[in-house]
């Protein structure tokens, strides 16, 4: 406790009786003023302010909830408790609903009233000493573990572990703990990078069952089940969602559904072309450009999109994982228009097995935050990013179609093709002018750039991507890094600062979550 004294206000019309108790609390170091009734509470609170207020429910004249509503058109922000020889369930409805902080029931002992002052004022200050103390324990085992050698399931493991703590974190009010969770999370995508650089070729090269699950794996590994169990099947991808998010977001979904959380890799470059693609093909980037050439486009010109077939490549997996001919619905959410006609239409989805919906709001949010000042301003980091994700949620289309199938006997898949990280340094790479524009992966001829900020795949086939042309190489950025020409750079370089981009090698791109939801 601080060395200013806790002003305790305390109305009992038996007052009197409770003098050995407020002894009590002034030997622990509170200020207790002690009054006979409600009229005479009011009268306090007008005159000066209290820590926390203990309310009679019986007593004569004005009543405690009488009491309380009176005080709170004085001051709205002091906490009251309400003392109460009844546990009847509607008045504590009722006195709940008129956002009491907590009740005693009679008759009270001392430390009992001790515990839930403490509680009431110094609540928040407690449980965020000890998250700091548990969260230091917390960081020094993670970081011990970064020391060790780590394989595809530790990795999974860590990260979720460090999107729980940073959730936990970004709660309480610590700038140093805050500083000191980013930085390490700096240096595990570091060594993930590594990992991924080292690990991937051999991904490529193994069966499906014999590496971690990627975005090509997504619908065989946990979309056939369901549908083989003659299940109906929500598969909803939000486009560019990360773990940490689909974390803040669970709260949200969980009182409707109970919420079984798996993590997968998305295939590199971490972007929708490519990460989107594999998974409604089933394939990795370069057998689909083999195999479907027509729908395979890499380059494309203006208004042409690189996502067109995706309807058509789930067909043909559908149809390789023994479902030919499936009824099936495809639908992308990317207008307005869009949202509020998939509103309309949801109900006429329940009779087919199998129902897809993409939505591109988090896409469009991460792209439009760079041309936008205001949503620069809306989401300056990684947690009000996430902090404006689940003011969307709440008015989103998405909220209203899980609503609506928690009344069905259906499974919701809910998952992401890829993430993003917050682009804060800037590294030269060097290029033709057929080279891709991306900030975070480029593709073209004879790219060049620095080898500890980015990873060069001279070998594309190694990596599972289309070797199309002579002397075609790739580079994706490690940590937060963004690609910059050497011609203009120091413009470039100050456009694109802690924007949001994706298509590199980091946790928050590459290890994405794939939710089973199952109504309760």
């Amino acid at each position: 406790m601080s060395d200013t004294k806790r002003r305790v206000l305390w109305a009992d019309d038996e007052i009197d009786l409770l003098k050995p108790h407020i002894r009590f609390l002034e030997g622990k170091g509170y200020e207790v003023v002690p009054v006979a009734s409600g009229e005479d509470a009011l009268a306090r609170v007008k005159e000066g302010s209290f820590d926390v207020v203990l309310l009679d429910e019986m007593m004569p004249g004005m009543g405690g909830l009488a009491t309380l509503e009176a005080i709170q058109e004085v001051d709205a922000a002091v906490p009251v408790v309400l003392v109460t020889k009844s546990e009847e369930e509607t008045l504590m409805e009722e006195a709940i609903g008129r956002r009491i902080r907590d009740y005693l029931v009679k008759p009270v002992h001392p430390s009992q009233v001790l515990l839930t002052i403490k509680r009431v004022t110094e609540g928040t200050r407690i449980q965020e000493g000890r998250f700091t103390r548990d969260y230091v324990g917390e960081f020094n085992r993670l970081q011990q573990r970064r020391m060790e050698p780590l394989d595809r399931d530790d990795w999974l493991e860590i990260y979720r572990k460090v999107c729980e703590l940073e959730l936990e974190l970004f709660a309480i009010e610590d700038v140093g703990l805050r500083q000191a969770h980013l930085d390490m999370k700096r240096e595990m995508d570091r060594d993930f990078a590594r990992f991924i650089e080292k690990e991937y070729p051999e991904w490529v090269a193994s069966k499906p069952g014999e590496r971690p699950v990627l975005s090509s794996d997504l619908i065989p590994r946990f979309v056939a089940p369901e549908l083989a169990q003659g299940r109906t099947v929500y598969f909803i991808i939000l486009d560019c969602m990360r773990l940490d998010q689909w974390l803040a977001l669970k709260p949200h979904v969980e009182p409707l559904f109970r919420a079984e959380q798996h993590l997968y890799y998305s295939v590199l470059p971490s972007a929708t072309p490519y990460s989107r693609n594999a998974m409604f093909s089933g394939m990795l980037p370069a057998e689909l450009a083999r195999r479907h050439p027509d729908k395979w486009e890499e380059r494309t010109g203006p208004g042409k999109g690189r996502n067109r077939f995706e309807e058509d490549l789930l067909a043909d997996l559908l149809t390789r994982l023994g479902h030919p001919g499936m009824n099936f619905k495809y639908q992308r959410v990317f207008t307005e228009q869009e949202e509020q006609a998939l509103r309309r239409q949801i109900t006429t989805y329940s009779g087919l097995p199998f129902v897809t919906f993409v939505f591109n709001f988090l896409d469009q949010l991460t792209h439009g935050r760079s041309e936008s000042r205001v949503l620069r301003e809306l989401a300056p980091d990684e947690a009000a990013f996430r902090s404006l994700l689940e003011s969307w949620y709440s008015h989103s289309a998405v909220a209203d179609v899980l609503k609506g199938v928690a009344g069905q006997n259906a499974t919701v898949i809910l998952t992401s093709d890829h993430g993003a990280i917050q682009a804060r340094r800037s590294t030269l790479v060097y290029g033709n002018r057929e080279t891709s524009t991306n900030l975070r992966h480029k593709h073209g001829v004879n790219l060049r750039g620095e080898e500890k900020e980015a990873i060069l795949i001279k070998k594309p086939e190694e990596w599972g991507l289309p070797d199309d042309f002579l002397n075609k190489n790739y580079i994706l950025a490690r940590e937060d890094y963004y690609f910059v020409y050497p011609t203009n750079f120091h413009e470039y370089e100050r456009l694109y600062k802690n924007s949001f981009q994706h298509g590199g090698v980091t946790m928050e791109e590459v290890i994405l979550p794939c939710v089973i939801l199952r109504p309760r």
